[in-house]
């Protein structure tokens, strides 16, 4: 059986790993803050660190 607040960590789960920005997960889940999202979601968001990096290197123009 699906509980209600199976749903609502779905959706928020499925959102942050779509990229939807933090910040906007967090208000739709009424969090106090976005803290709060991170703690319980960010698990859902491991390549972001390497992301980052690649990003930071192009923008600076190197490349790995």
């Amino acid at each position: 059986m699906i509980r209600l607040h199976d749903l609502r960590h779905t959706h928020a789960t499925l959102l942050l790993a779509d990229r939807e920005p933090v910040k906007t997960v967090s208000e739709r889940l009424g969090h106090a803050s976005v803290a709060i999202t991170l703690d319980v979601y960010g698990h859902v968001m491991p390549g972001d660190q390497r992301r980052a990096a690649d990003r930071f290197a192009a923008l600076i123009g190197e490349s790995r």
